[in-house]
């Protein structure tokens, strides 16, 4: 009576795992018998093989497989590593009814009485081509990537590890850098600065802002093989993992040296020009101190002359003396100015009251401009003091008036 209610217990607990086994629909779990024939097909085998249970149940499992695979005794190879191993497991191409193929992840377990003999095998088997071809369009890409960046010859993009030591290599980096991939692979990259910047860190100071900051980005000399050097726009890009780690770190160098050259080459014309600019108004500057001059000679000799004819006469010269000393100061008040021009020096600016300006200065206007005009002068009765260098001031009067009498030759009254 016990034994039979056991039998029962077996039999529930078969019938269940059956119904379990049955239920599942993502892997074909199946049961092959020691020669390789199919003995048992849930839903998960059907869903994705394409055979209906009665279509399959009795023939060999290595239908499954390429024609190449079974000629190549890959099937029975597997069912000897199962007996032999207690497990095989492996990926590749199987087939399903219609002939399509997908990539499966195979497992045949040995399945043992419990006194060892060998009575069949379990086989599961499950669907990888989706991700199959998830990896083969990431190798795809990756390859095109590859491909692309060689391909890359006006830029230098390669990788660095951690430490900074060069990890790949693309055509343009050789290109315009001069190392082959095998000379510089592995190497700091370090060598491409210059010895004043190695000394200084400044290697080590753009790897580390990449790693703080994700980017670094400057221009500068670097050398190539040849030692020769050329200006270089660098980025620096951190690399990081699905996890976020950092994992190394990309390089992007742009040769610009020709720009360089072109900026030089542009600072030095605006040089040239500055210093012609310079030279002109240094022309311009002369013309105008020497009519500045004329005049007050011509001021100086008026005097000088009236003067003479005074003190032949008995006369007082005093006054006239005193325009002529009036005179050399504002000659000698012109030549600081010169001299405060060339030393680049601010003018001395205060507030000049007009009216006492000109009037201080009307005799030498009147000795200046001779006998033959006439000068009058009128002001309002409130005049605002100006923001100007008096000297200045009083040099730009007299130059006006000596112009007006040059364009009053038969005389006038200004």
């Amino acid at each position: 009576m016990a034994g039979e209610m056991q039998a029962e217990g077996n039999k529930t607990i078969e019938g269940r795992f059956e119904l379990l086994v049955q239920s599942v629909t993502d892997y074909a779990i199946y049961m092959l018998d020691p020669t390789g024939i199919v003995t048992s097909w849930n839903a998960g085998a059907e869903r994705f093989k394409g055979y209906a249970p009665e279509e399959i149940i009795g023939q060999h499992f290595s239908r499954f497989y390429g024609e190449d695979d079974r000629a190549a005794g890959i099937p029975a190879r597997a069912l000897a590593t199962a007996a032999s191993e207690g497990r095989f497991e492996a990926e590749g191409w199987r087939y399903r009814k219609d002939g399509a193929r997908f990539w499966a992840n195979v497992v045949i377990d040995p399945v043992r009485t419990p006194d060892g003999e060998l009575v069949g095998f379990a086989k599961v088997t499950r669907d990888l081509s989706a991700r199959r071809e998830a990896e083969e369009r990431l190798r795809r890409s990756e390859e095109r990537f590859r491909l692309l960046v060689q391909s890359v010859k006006d830029y230098a993009i390669y990788m660095l590890d951690l430490d900074g030591h060069v990890t790949s290599w693309n055509a343009g980096a050789e290109r315009f850098k001069g190392y082959r991939a095998e000379e510089i692979i592995g190497q700091h990259f370090s060598r491409f600065y210059l010895e004043e910047d190695r000394e200084a860190g400044t290697p080590e100071r753009a790897l580390r802002t990449a790693r703080e900051n994700c980017r670094f980005e400057a221009e500068g000399w670097r050398v190539r093989k040849d030692g020769s050097r050329f200006w270089a726009s660098v980025v620096i890009e951190a690399v990081r993992g699905d996890a976020g780690n950092l994992i190394g770190f990309a390089k992007i160098t742009r040769d610009l040296s020709e720009r360089k050259r072109s900026e030089e080459a542009l600072e030095q014309a605006q040089r040239a020009f500055f210093q012609f600019q310079k030279m002109e108004a240094i022309g311009q500057l002369t013309g105008g101190v020497a009519h500045d001059f004329n005049n007050l000679l011509a001021a100086i000799m008026g005097s000088a002359d009236l003067a003479k004819r005074n003190l032949a006469q008995g006369k007082d010269i005093t006054r006239f003396l005193d325009n002529v000393i009036e005179a050399a100061q504002r000659g000698a008040t012109l030549t600081q100015r010169m001299l405060s021009f060339a030393r680049k020096q601010e003018l001395k600016l205060e507030a000049v009251d007009l009216t006492q300006l000109v009037r201080g200065m009307a005799e030498l206007l009147e000795r200046t401009i001779g006998t033959g005009i006439a000068i009058d002068t009128q002001f309002p009765l409130i005049l605002k003091r100006v923001h100007a260098d008096p000297a200045q001031l009083e040099l730009a009067l007299l130059n006006l008036a000596v112009n007006a009498r040059d364009a009053m030759p038969e005389g006038a009254v200004s």
